[in-house]
C-alpha cells in the first residue's frame, strides 16, 4: 500500500463522519429556523465550535495559539464565514435541504472566477470547464417552476460567494498557524452573534425539545470541525476534496426522511451535475498536485 493510500485509509472515515456531522447540523438548523430566529441557531452553531476548537488549538499550538501577525486579515476572513453561515441558515427556512446545499456548492465556481483578481492565479482550462458545468447544474436547480426558484435562493448564492471569499482569504493566510485560523473563525462568529443575539430573541419560550436541538447543533458543529481537523492532520486536502460532495448525498437523505422533500427529476439532474463537476475538478487537482 502506497503512502497516499495509507493516509487516505486513515483519514477518510474521519472525513466522512465530519461531513455527516455538518449535514446533520444543516438538517437540525432547517428544523429550528422554522420557529426560531436565525441568529439564535447561528449562535448555537458557533458556541459549539468555539467550545471544541479553543482547547484543541491551545493543545496543539500552546498558550500563544491566539497570536497572529495579520489580525485584520484574520478578522475579515472570519467575517466571511459568519456571513456565509447566516445566509445559508436563512435560506434553509424557505428552500428544500438538498437543493439549498447544492446551490452553496457554487463556491468553487466563485473561487475560479476570483482567483485571478484576488490571488493573481490564472484559472486553468479544467477549472473553467468544471465551473461552467457546475453553473449549468445550478441553472437546472433554479429553473422556472423548480422548488429552489425562490427569492431566498439569492441568499444561498450569497452564502456560496462568502464561502469562496473565505477560502481565498484562507489561501492568503497560508503562512499563519492553522490552529490560530481555526480559533479566530470560531471566536469572531461567537462574539458577533452573541452581541447581536439580544436584539433578535423573541419573547416566546423555547421548548425542552428545541433547547435540546440547539445544544445538539452546537455539538454537531464542534465535533464536525474536530473530525475535519483530525482528517486533514492525516491526509492532504487534495486526497480528501472529492469526498466533500458526500454532504449533498447526506442532505438528500435528510431532506427525504425528515422533511419529506424529494428532488424532482430535473433537480436531481442538476444536483448530479454539480456533484460530478466538483468531483472531477478535485480529482484533476489531485493529479496535477502529484505531477508538480
Amino acid at each position: 500500500m502506497s503512502g497516499a493510500q495509507h493516509a487516505l485509509r486513515q483519514a477518510l472515515p474521519l472525513f466522512v463522519l465530519a461531513g455527516l456531522c455538518l449535514a446533520s447540523l444543516d438538517a437540525t438548523a432547517k428544523f429550528l429556523v422554522r420557529d426560531h430566529p436565525v441568529l439564535l441557531v447561528v449562535w448555537a452553531r458557533y458556541a459549539g465550535q468555539m467550545a471544541i476548537v479553543t482547547p484543541y488549538a491551545w493543545h496543539r499550538a500552546g498558550r500563544g495559539f491566539w497570536r497572529t501577525k495579520r489580525l485584520s486579515a484574520q478578522l475579515v476572513r472570519s467575517l466571511y464565514l459568519v456571513i456565509a453561515t447566516g445566509c445559508f441558515f436563512t435560506g434553509l427556512r424557505y428552500l428544500p435541504l438538498a437543493e439549498a446545499s447544492a446551490i452553496t456548492f457554487m463556491a468553487p465556481l466563485f473561487v475560479v472566477a476570483l482567483s485571478l483578481p484576488v490571488l493573481g492565479e490564472r484559472p486553468t482550462r479544467p477549472r473553467i470547464v468544471a465551473s461552467l458545468a457546475g453553473f449549468a447544474g445550478i441553472l437546472l436547480l433554479v429553473r422556472p417552476g423548480a422548488p429552489a426558484l425562490h427569492p431566498a435562493a439569492v441568499l444561498l448564492v450569497g452564502a456560496a460567494l462568502a464561502n469562496a471569499l473565505y477560502q481565498l482569504a484562507t489561501r492568503k493566510l497560508r503562512d499563519e498557524n492553522p490552529q490560530t485560523m481555526l480559533f479566530y473563525s470560531a471566536l469572531v462568529g461567537t462574539l458577533l452573534v452573541t452581541a447581536a443575539l439580544p436584539f433578535a430573541l423573541e419573547s416566546s419560550p423555547i421548548s425542552w425539545r428545541d433547547g435540546g436541538l440547539l445544544v445538539l447543533s452546537g455539538l454537531l458543529a464542534g465535533v464536525g470541525h474536530g473530525f475535519f481537523i483530525a482528517a486533514f492532520a492525516r491526509a492532504p486536502a487534495a486526497l480528501l476534496a472529492p469526498f466533500t460532495y458526500l454532504q449533498i448525498a447526506w442532505a438528500v437523505v435528510y431532506g427525504i426522511l425528515v422533511f419529506g422533500q424529494h428532488p424532482d427529476g430535473w433537480s436531481a439532474v442538476g444536483i448530479g451535475i454539480v456533484v460530478s463537476s466538483g468531483v472531477l475538478l478535485a480529482l484533476w487537482e489531485r493529479r496535477f498536485a502529484r505531477r508538480a
